[in-house]
């Protein structure tokens, strides 16, 4: 347990950035989650959709620090191949 001020303030703001970026990385997860079921579901239109909205989504987390620049940028890419390969609906 700490005893100086200084590192009971450390643990404080510790616990503050985590809650933070625990949010981040959901809000992340969450939009990845809706390109995944568009593509799983078929719509090509809505996985379009809901990938120009993921795709700041992950930039964002790079800036914020909770994912590596390379990690998003996989994603990104991953995530626009299966978009790009979905059949539309005629």
């Amino acid at each position: 347990m700490a005893h100086h001020q200084s590192a009971k303030k450390r643990i404080r703001q510790t616990e503050r950035r985590t809650e933070v970026n625990r949010a981040r990385v959901s809000r992340i997860r969450n939009f990845v989650k809706k390109v995944e079921l568009a593509i799983s579901g078929g719509n090509a239109e809505e996985a379009k959709a809901a990938f120009a909205a993921a795709q700041p989504e992950l930039i964002k987390g790079v800036q914020a620090g909770v994912l590596h620049k390379n990690t998003a940028s996989r994603k990104v890419s991953r995530l626009a191949a299966r978009v790009k390969d979905m059949k539309p609906l005629v």
